[in-house]
């Protein structure tokens, strides 16, 4: 009811000013926001100070927002670099913070912007709160036909969830420090502040041991990050107030391991890096003592590497094939009591728990590795939903949910933005919802390369994180959409590439030829989804190509989703949006010609033409109806087989990619029988 009062405020005080909710692009939505009348007007002069007990990583960070803004404006503002010595007296933007932050779970994230006519003034607790208001200061930025400018506002903001990740698999394909570095970038601008970072599965061990060498030496294929490497990224990310989580994928999802230390496995080796994607049998030997030590010694030296006091375990998908089959494991279960493989699993991080412990550790580990006497102090990841994560709750635990965020199966940005993590209808009372720490998006990277991983991550993302941290009954999927818009073309600045690298790929799709009909139908094209891709007769290897049209496709193509707004608005009753769909359809009918030319030129594009024809032939049917409409005529039984066909047929994936506007054509065919 609160969050429901403030919003009602939130409306009422824009009707009153020039503003309208259209006017802000602000991602995620603050707790508390409230519109003045006015505005700051940004000139040469700008500057920034800062008061109070603030961690140094304040200094840079606002160094680059002033340098954010001299970028997006032109204007040449005399300050270079923002130090302690910084004059507040005069300054335009004050920020003030109480203490230092420190970048722990839990940490207080609030703070309070107020921009007046002649001032802005940033206050926070610490100076990660600073951190996030200085992001929303940034996207607050408008303009005029003269001037740049900020509203005036006053803002209050928290976050909802105190866990808010992103977790980037570099092992299915390795993933340099430039790509890391850029999407911690990224991840600060919309608030997010957990980077989950997946360095062993089967197809790679991506982290130099000093201890067991033979782990990145013989796991790797030579891919994997220095120590050195390692704390120049986690101090990067300490500077933008994100943690960083490493996970160690163990008992199973561990081929790699034993490339160098087969002795620790559960069947005899020898062991190659994994190729293909999947689950495999390679499994750690949980009844060996050789095991722990290994572990013992492995795990000293990472929980001194990394920082943060949780440690991811993993933990999933060990199909137990190796324990089933090894007389030695089976002969100690029944020594030992231990009734089934989930039983000796548990045994396994029973010991993983004590060994991290002991190394100062919490121990994080997916929705498997949950039992009811495990300490109070483990997190539960939930890949298995709300449902699990809940029981997990009552019982005292504190979970994340990942079910609903796997960014990795291309489902559109909507799903995404609507799943939560404590449903409105959820049952946990106010003392269990404390357990749900909040969630991580998870980027697979079995089909993501370097080139193309951040079409995957953003802008999708950007609304997940706003589910993280904005008030639960922000859900308008308009406004969400308008300005995930905005939000997308400002990653650009940092770097992130899910926009130009897109062009690059079509360039190289059409041997540098022109490829405008090709990225006419990407505007209405997306990847199959969940898991479809490990099908349709074409099979994966990390060293395959990732270079065809389904990975220069985006998820939640922009292009088809609008459409299909327009078929839904008009079949309502909005007549008046006829032409508007007209020139879509005659846009797409003449397309098909244009892309033809070049698919005889290129023939790795062959693959998808039966799209480009079928996008054809159901513009066509799309400007049939609108006549029919427009006449009141009713079509004849045999046109309407042949569309149904036709409907049928355009719903068949090529290429490994789909036509999304295929339910739009199918509303307005339905449409017409009425």
């Amino acid at each position: 009811m609160k969050h429901l009062l403030y919003l009602a405020l939130f409306i009422l005080i824009l009707a009153s000013t020039n503003m309208t909710p259209q006017t802000l692009n602000l991602m995620p939505v603050p707790e508390k926001i409230s519109l003045g009348d006015g505005k700051f007007v940004l000139t040469h002069s700008f500057d920034i100070a800062i008061t109070g007990n603030a961690n140094k990583r304040i200094y840079p960070y606002a160094t680059r927002v002033l340098r954010r803004l001299s970028g997006r404006t032109g204007l040449f503002f005399p300050q270079d670099i923002i130090t302690v010595k910084s004059t507040a007296d005069t300054a335009d933007c004050i920020i003030s913070i109480e203490q230092p932050g420190k970048v722990l779970l839990n940490e207080d994230e609030s703070y309070s912007l107020q921009v007046s006519k002649n001032k802005i003034l940033l206050k926070a607790k610490t100076d990660l709160g600073a951190l996030r208001g200085m992001e929303t200061l940034l996207q607050l930025l408008q303009n005029d036909e003269s001037t740049y400018f900020f509203p005036v506002v006053s803002i209050n903001d928290r976050p909802r969830f105190p866990w808010r990740g992103l977790m980037i698999d570099a092992c299915r394909h390795f993933m340099p420090v430039e790509v890391i570095k850029r999407n911690l970038d990224a991840m600060a601008s919309v608030k997010l502040n957990v980077f989950h970072w997946h360095l062993s599965e089967d197809q790679g061990f991506r982290v130099e041991c000093k201890t067991f060498p033979k782990l990145h030496q013989l796991g790797s294929d030579g891919l994997y990050y220095t120590q050195a490497q390692i704390k120049d990224i986690l101090a990067y990310a300490e500077d933008r107030g994100i943690r960083v989580i490493p996970e160690f994928d163990i008992p199973g999802h561990s081929t790699s391991w034993f490339v160098g230390y087969p002795e620790l496995a559960s069947a005899p080796g020898s062991y190659t890096i994994e190729r293909r994607w999947g689950v495999f049998d390679p499994t750690f030997n949980p009844t060996i003592e050789e095991t722990y030590t290994f572990f013992d010694a492995f795990f000293k030296e990472m929980c001194e590497l990394f920082p943060d006091e949780y440690m991811h375990i993993g933990g999933d998908e060990n199909n137990g094939k190796q324990w089933n089959q090894n007389e030695k494991i089976q002969t100690f279960m029944k020594e030992n009591g231990i009734k089934t493989n989930h039983d000796l699993q548990t045994l396994f991080n029973k010991r993983i728990l004590a060994i991290l412990t002991k190394y100062g550790k919490k121990m994080i580990g997916w929705d498997e590795i949950f039992q009811p006497d495990l300490p109070k102090n483990v997190v539960i990841h939930s890949w298995r939903g709300t449902e699990a994560l809940a029981k997990a709750a009552q019982q005292g635990y504190m979970g994340i949910l990942s079910n609903g965020y796997y960014i990795d199966l291309n489902q559109p940005t909507d799903y995404h933005y609507l799943n939560d993590p404590v449903p409105a209808n959820s049952k946990l009372n106010d003392a269990e919802r404390k357990f749900v720490l909040g969630g991580e998006a998870t980027m697979w990277a079995e089909f993501v390369v370097p080139e193309n991983v951040d079409s995957r991550i953003w802008s999708r993302t950007a609304a997940i994180a706003e589910r993280f941290w904005s008030p639960q009954n922000v859900r308008d999927l308009d406004d969400m959409y308008r300005r995930l818009e905005n939000v997308s073309f400002r990653l650009e600045e940092l770097g992130i590439t899910h926009v130009k690298n897109q062009e690059m790929m079509l360039r190289r799709l059409t041997n540098n030829g022109d490829y405008t009909a090709l990225k006419t139908l990407l505007d209405v094209i997306e990847p199959v989804k969940i898991y479809a891709r490990n099908g349709q007769g074409v099979k994966y290897y990390s060293y395959s190509p990732y270079t065809r049209v389904v990975d220069a496709a985006v998820p939640d193509a922009s292009g088809a989703r609008k459409f299909r707004k327009l078929v839904d608005e008009y079949l309502t009753g909005k007549k008046e949006l006829k032409s508007e769909i007209t020139a879509q359809l005659n846009l797409w009918k003449n397309n098909h010609n244009k892309l033809a030319k070049t698919i005889n030129l290129s023939p790795v594009l062959k693959e998808i033409e039966p799209l480009s024809l079928n996008l054809k032939l159901l513009s066509e049917t799309g400007l049939e109806v609108l006549s029919l409409l427009e006449k009141k005529q009713k079509p004849e039984a045999t046109w309407l087989k042949e569309k149904e066909n036709l409907l049928l047929e355009a719903k068949k994936p090529y290429g490994q990619t789909e036509l999304m506007i295929v339910s739009a054509v199918e509303k307005l065919v339905n449409g017409v029988k009425k």
